[in-house]
């Protein structure tokens, strides 16, 4: 069973917009992409002020007009509590798809219910992911600080491409490793063995768009 949400779906005061006629003292518009709920009650969602009022599949529409062509992958067979935070990122950045390995429940709060205009897909084994990478000629690339790994910082990201996390602590699953052409890993300097998977697969997702994204389009 799911996971309802908490107070971060509906923020606070301090953030979004309360009833339209309260807030700018016209007549709500009639544009077919809003909520009249949310308009005649208010919009403390947490979405971005372009998207204030519109219904729930109007925002999915206009974002898929414009998602790009990277998704991501994580390895779910130890209940991993980054997969929120992963899906929260990949919200942020338009990714295409988020497909989950393993387990199909995940502890949903750390994605502040941004799940909900995300793109998800479960597998269960490493070779079904396998299959659809091929099937959408998508390049699986493993991000894991081991040996033989080549710096993302230097790498030139292929456009359609997978990126795909293990586990936090033991990172990438043998069968994981071996359907990656190849591994990059993110520079470290202190003392951590490793980074947070949820930090990892951010810092990997901007690679990405720095690479690849067009800035001009971004909020």
């Amino acid at each position: 069973m799911r996971e309802e949400p908490g107070p971060s779906e509906w923020g606070d005061q301090r953030h979004g917009l309360g009833p339209w006629l309260a807030e700018f003292g016209t007549p709500p518009p009639t544009d077919p992409r809003l909520d009249p709920d949310l308009l005649e009650n208010g919009d403390r969602r947490n979405v971005v002020d372009a998207y204030r009022y519109w219904r729930m599949d109007a925002i999915i529409a206009d974002i898929d007009a414009r998602r790009h062509p990277l998704e991501i992958a994580i390895e779910n067979f130890e209940h991993d509590a980054n997969i929120g935070t992963v899906v929260r990122t990949a919200n942020a950045f338009a990714v295409a798809t988020v497909h989950i390995v393993g387990r199909r429940r995940w502890n949903r709060r750390g994605a502040m219910v941004t799940d909900r205009y995300q793109h998800l897909r479960h597998h269960d084994s490493v070779q079904t992911l396998a299959r659809h990478a091929r099937d959408h000629a998508l390049t699986v690339i493993g991000i894991d600080n081991v040996p033989g790994s080549r710096p993302i910082e230097s790498a030139q990201l292929p456009r359609d491409c997978l990126l795909i996390f293990g586990q936090e602590g033991p990172g990438l699953s043998a069968e994981a490793a071996e359907i990656c052409v190849g591994t990059l890993s993110i520079a470290q300097y202190g003392s951590t063995r490793s980074i947070n998977a949820g930090v990892a697969a951010g810092i990997a997702m901007h690679a990405w768009i720095r690479q690849h994204a067009d800035l001009g389009a971004a909020w």
